[in-house]
């Protein structure tokens, strides 16, 4: 299992790393992928991932590609919680 929370935090950091997307989104991804690199039990720091990501997922400015990976991500980390 803490090999699939390493796998969705590199996906998080791709999308950090993407200057396509607006800064704000990319600063949502980011205390996301802290959250899951923290020390919390492992439910707490998957639910408020969850709870951040979703928080942007609906941005109007948010590229399309970068919608289909975060969908991909928040699934990821449901099927985990």
């Amino acid at each position: 299992m803490a090999a699939s929370i390493n796998d969705i935090s590199e996906m998080l950091q791709n999308l950090v790393e993407d200057t396509s997307i607006p800064k704000n989104i990319r600063k949502a991804l980011s205390d996301a992928k802290g959250r899951l690199d923290s020390n919390e039990e492992k439910n707490v720091k998957i639910s408020a991932a969850i709870y951040l990501i979703e928080s942007i997922s609906e941005d109007i400015n948010m590229p399309p590609h970068a919608r289909t990976q975060i969908w991909a991500i928040t699934s990821a980390l449901e099927t985990l919680a």
